[in-house]
């Protein structure tokens, strides 16, 4: 399927749409905090990290195969600044099943956005690309992702004890799931 044809999806106050070159300064922004870097298990980006990541993104346009991404802008309706991502990569094409994402830059969290993005992505996933599992894989310390999964209607399926390391710290994981009808919409 073609995505390009998908997007943009619009929920009450925000536009999803796809990056474009002109959105590196947005993205650099949160992308090379330290802050949110921590929770992904890797360094900050450089700015030369975040032309890569933009030019993967546009060239990201189909969800046939294991392993295809969708990465969505989250801006409001009104501007056309980047305030975050929501990621959905599809992890088994035979099983329906995908990994859901987000990442804000820290000046625009606890409004709502990130929970109001990822629950359009959710819709989109089982509405039109037919998923039918949808996970969440996210640092047990990032309570902000683990009270958006809830307020989504995610259920904690696992609790993955120190399972990656970054630099000198052991993280742990927990994976969060619904399938369609779990969801609140």
């Amino acid at each position: 399927m073609e995505i390009t044809s998908l997007v943009p999806v619009t929920s009450g106050r925000l536009v999803l749409r796809q990056f474009d070159p002109e959105d590196l300064e947005d993205l650099y922004a949160y992308q090379g905090l330290s802050s949110v870097a921590r929770y992904l298990y890797r360094r900050p980006h450089t700015r030369e990290d975040c032309e890569k990541v933009i030019a993967e993104r546009v060239s990201s346009t189909t969800w046939v195969k294991d392993g295809d991404k969708v990465a969505l802008a989250i801006c409001r309706h009104e501007q056309r600044r980047v305030m975050g991502e929501v990621t959905l990569t599809l992890a088994s094409a035979h099983a329906r099943q995908a990994e859901i994402g987000w990442m804000l830059n820290p000046e625009y969290e606890k409004r709502g956005y990130a929970t109001e993005a990822a629950r359009a992505v959710a819709a989109l996933a089982f509405d039109v690309l037919g998923v039918h599992r949808l996970f969440a894989r996210l640092d047990a310390e990032n309570t902000d992702s683990v009270r958006v999964c809830e307020r989504l209607g995610m259920r904690r399926e696992a609790y993955l004890v120190e399972n990656d390391l970054d630099g000198e710290r052991w993280g742990s994981e927990y994976i969060y799931a619904a399938l369609a009808h779990d969801l609140k919409r």
